[in-house]
């Protein structure tokens, strides 16, 4: 599995905000996107990773040098 450049612009600005304790809603206003496309995002992070849920991706992200705890 390719290491960086394995998530999209957008899908990393999502991710970013989750761990930044961010809810859909708030990431939706912040990105100026409604909270469908952002949970569509975290899907397809999830369905690309083959993890089960937005912790899993997130620890999974992290580990692959992704995302950050920063």
């Amino acid at each position: 599995m390719q290491l960086k450049g394995f998530l999209t612009k957008r899908e990393k600005q999502i991710f970013k905000l989750l761990v930044q304790n961010e809810n859909t809603e708030d990431i939706a206003a912040y990105l100026n996107i409604s909270s469908k496309t952002v949970r569509n995002h975290i899907s397809n992070v999830i369905q690309k990773l083959g993890v089960r849920s937005r912790s899993q991706a997130i620890l999974e992200l992290i580990r692959m040098n992704e995302i950050s705890l920063k």
